[in-house]
């Protein structure tokens, strides 16, 4: 049988800091390929659960008219960041396009803070609750070392310095931000209908139905969803479980199995695309949805 601790005991060899690039890669695509990516639609959905960001993308289009685009546009710059390291050739381009993609909006320095967190803390929690082992202290910093350099890069102002103090933040920011809004249930009922598009029915229904046992009731408040019955979470729990006694004693049959398209709207990724081109549409014009129910309504 395969050692399954044996990559974590060559991470632990590694400095978080000096090697941060290298901890990462190995940690999110060797060691939990498939929880990673669970975790990084966790991030991608709670950021959703603040107005002032569902409506930059709520009034963006993209996710009402191409969330499969979007979400491959996230999963391609993301992938060549860790990949190939954020200061090699292609790094530099994916940072480019990422910023240039930003530069659309007016986006406050607090919110871009904000959703980078989400992509060092949801993995990190996705991981700690439902994968086949916890993440180590090494794996914890060397994620907040390579994100804190990717925001630095994204020219976003006042990073934290350590990773409690980030998470801290990240805490306080969803305490004080994640409220009801129309746009927040628009755009988050358009990421649950893209990833329960990913399977065939009757499969889909039945993912649908877990997929909001994902996030907590702070979250599913500000996206005007309800909280799924007990039957369901109890669905959702014993096939996460399922998956990571799987996952422990049989990782080559998992990949095999729980592999998906990385990118749907790329046909051949890795290959025959040109890295210039990811990103949104430039000529999408804004798309407001009026009149906006009312939010105290969405809910129910």
């Amino acid at each position: 049988m395969r050692d399954r601790y044996a990559t974590l005991r060559h991470l632990e060899t590694l400095d978080p800091k000096a090697d941060h690039q290298e901890i990462h890669r190995i940690s999110s695509d060797s060691e939990f390929p498939w929880d990673y990516g669970r975790g990084l639609e966790v991030a991608i959905w709670r950021t959703c659960c603040v107005p002032a960001i569902s409506d930059v993308l709520d009034g963006s289009g993209e996710f009402a008219l191409r969330a499969q685009k979007r979400y491959d546009d996230t999963r391609i710059l993301l992938g060549e960041l860790v990949r190939g390291g954020y200061d090699s050739p292609r790094g530099h381009q994916a940072i480019r396009q990422i910023n240039q993609a930003h530069r659309r909006f007016d986006i406050a320095n607090e919110d871009m803070l904000y959703v980078l967190s989400t992509f060092i803390f949801e993995p990190v929690r996705w991981i700690d609750r439902w994968a086949w082992r916890r993440t180590s202290e090494t794996e914890r910093l060397a994620a907040f070392y390579f994100f804190t350099g990717v925001g630095k890069r994204m020219n976003i102002r006042e990073l934290p310095t350590d990773y409690d103090s980030f998470e801290q933040f990240n805490r306080e920011y969803e305490r004080a931000r994640f409220q009801r809004a129309a746009s927040n249930h628009r755009v988050g009922t358009n990421i649950l209908s893209l990833y329960a598009s990913w399977y065939r029915r009757p499969v889909s229904d039945l993912v649908a139905a877990t997929l909001p046992c994902r996030l907590d009731a702070p979250a599913l408040d500000a996206l005007g969803m309800s909280a799924p019955p007990r039957w369901v979470r109890a669905v959702h729990r014993a096939g996460l479980r399922g998956h990571a006694g799987a996952e422990r004693v049989a990782p080559r049959l998992m990949a095999r199995l729980m592999t998906r398209p990385t990118a749907r709207t790329y046909p051949g990724y890795p290959h025959g695309y040109d890295l210039a081109d990811i990103g949104p549409q430039r000529t999408v014009p804004p798309v407001r949805q009026q009149p906006t129910a009312r939010v105290d309504s969405l809910k129910d």
